[in-house]
């Protein structure tokens, strides 16, 4: 009977169960999206519903069973990831009774509050945790002792939405570092939380969990769960981890200096550092726990990158996606397709939407392309839709040399995954303008595989984290760059920084809307 392994991934639209034999090899898989809630009259909130979400991931660990066509008895262990920053409380008696998912922003007047009456504290947080109070759990859980003090009266425990998914199968609450570092109240250099951060503002030091290393059994799934999800009972859980870090393992990234591109809805950029690196002094770049001890991972996020290119071809390229239907080709590929026939720059075409990293003052200009032109020859589909592929590729850039400036770390290669590496121009346009050498896994969606790979970790069926990785992690294409591009890239990249500010003075004097700003500004 072989063995095989189970990785719950809950992502920021939908919910994952995927079963990997031992070799990381995917059986069998069961998804589907989920929506989160916007609470009403509060704006910019996104609740999670733990109860009604449970309930789809139980689905989905049946639906992977099936396909996978294996028992519930060849399953030696389950893990969990998830979408970062989303927190989950819970009463005395372990039941979820309140929860937030990722890019929740209600508490913008509590992120006021505590920048406006304590102006060193959020300093205090960044050395300390490598996060500001734009996603952290400080200011939600202010904002819910405000708002709702009757069902504050009640939390008694907290932790992460991937550290949910271990309490529901094993009714244990705990906490790993890769995910609770992105709360704030964390140590980058000691791996735990940091209650005394936020004990002077009313938060009870007993909420906060133990925490266990990536990779350690910290329960068994209870007769209940196994009820409802048809695992066996007594099914060894493990920690998992946040889902790039877990994400980057998945991809092989584990070894000091190794550096990725992460490309789905947002992109990452990260870039494995000394845990006990300083943080930036200018706030700018995160800095969160790895899940290999000792590492910490510098990050660089550009929004939306992944949405913008479906925006793009929702609204403007009906007729590609039917042709691509009658060709049963992806939309994208034959996008991709016409793309490569526009010379490098695009015509000139500067697309605005995510800004460069800036985590201590995190906001982006009103979404726009400059430079178009009515010349339907230069300025037409294909010509936009290879500006937003290059623009994605100069903001990661800037991102990885801003995280080279601080910590001294480089690497001339570069593992890119996710959907955007599954083409051939994407590739190659990255490696054109980072100057870098870009390898592609054979498992580009690896979080769930990195998710996996700690479930065998706990059960010792790899010996490590860094041993799982160089057992399972493959390749599939290697992507080398073109100096004369990445000239062509760097005199394209200064231009767009220069119109990007421009751009953002309109946000700040009211005239544009922002496409995204944190919570307070």
């Amino acid at each position: 009977m072989d063995a095989v392994l189970l990785a719950i991934d809950a992502g920021t639209g939908s919910g994952r169960a995927v079963i990997f034999d031992v070799a990381g090899r995917q059986l069998g898989v069961g998804q589907e999206e989920w929506t989160h809630i916007a609470e009403k009259n509060v704006p910019n909130s996104m609740s999670f519903d733990c109860a009604n979400n449970w309930a789809l991931i139980c689905r989905c660990i049946q639906k992977a069973i099936q396909q996978a066509g294996v028992s519930p008895s060849q399953i030696q262990a389950v893990s969990s990831t998830s979408m970062r920053e989303g927190i989950v409380l819970y009463n005395g008696s372990h039941q979820p009774i309140w929860a937030v998912a990722n890019v929740d922003a209600r508490a913008s007047e509590e992120v006021k509050m505590l920048t406006e009456e304590y102006p060193e504290l959020e300093t205090e947080f960044y050395q300390a945790s490598g996060q500001t109070f734009a996603l952290g759990a400080l200011p939600r859980l202010l904002w819910l002792k405000k708002h709702h003090p009757e069902i504050f009266a009640e939390v008694r425990h907290i932790n992460m939405i991937s550290d949910w998914v271990l309490t529901e199968l094993s009714g244990n609450i705990v906490s790993e570092p890769s995910n609770a570092g992105t709360a704030g109240i964390f140590s980058l250099n000691e791996r735990h939380w940091l209650p005394g951060l936020v004990s002077g503002l009313g938060i009870p030091e007993s909420i906060f969990p133990n925490t266990y290393e990536t990779g350690t059994q910290v329960g068994v799934v209870s007769a209940e769960a196994a009820a409802q999800t048809g695992l066996l009972p007594g099914t060894p859980v493990i920690t998992g981890g946040g889902d790039v870090q877990l994400g980057s393992a998945g991809l092989g990234v584990v070894e000091l200096g190794q550096s990725a591109v992460l490309g789905g809805t947002f992109w990452q950029q990260v870039v494995n550092i000394e845990a006990d690196t300083s943080t930036p002094k200018d706030m700018s770049i995160r800095v969160n726990p790895h899940v290999i001890p000792g590492l910490s991972q510098a990050e660089g996020i550009t929004f939306f990158s992944g949405l913008v290119m479906r925006w793009f071809r929702d609204v403007f390229c009906e007729l590609e996606v039917l042709q691509a239907q009658q060709k049963g080709i992806d939309a994208y590929a034959l996008l991709e397709q016409k793309a490569q026939q526009v010379p490098v720059g695009s015509y000139g075409i500067l697309p605005i939407f995510s800004d460069v990293m800036n985590y201590g003052h995190w906001i982006h200009a009103s979404p726009s392309f400059i430079n178009l032109n009515l010349d339907a020859e230069k300025c037409n589909k294909a010509s936009m839709f290879r500006s937003l592929q290059e623009n994605a590729c100069i903001v990661s850039a800037i991102n990885l040399k801003n995280i080279e400036a601080f910590s001294g770390v480089c690497s001339d290669q570069l593992v890119f995954a996710g959907g955007a590496s599954k083409g051939k121009l994407w590739p190659q346009i990255l490696a054109d303008v980072t100057g870098k050498t870009i390898q592609i896994p054979e498992v580009k969606e690896a979080t769930a595989l990195g998710a996996a790979m700690a479930a065998g970790v706990g059960v010792e069926l790899y010996g490590s984290m860094k041993q799982a990785a160089n057992s399972v992690v493959k390749w599939e294409k290697t992507f080398t760059p073109n100096p004369k591009h990445t000239q062509r890239y760097t005199d394209i990249s200064e231009q767009w920084q220069s119109v990007y500010q421009a751009q953002l003075a309109l946000v700040e004097q009211g005239l544009t809307d922002s496409m995204w700003k944190a919570p307070g500004l």
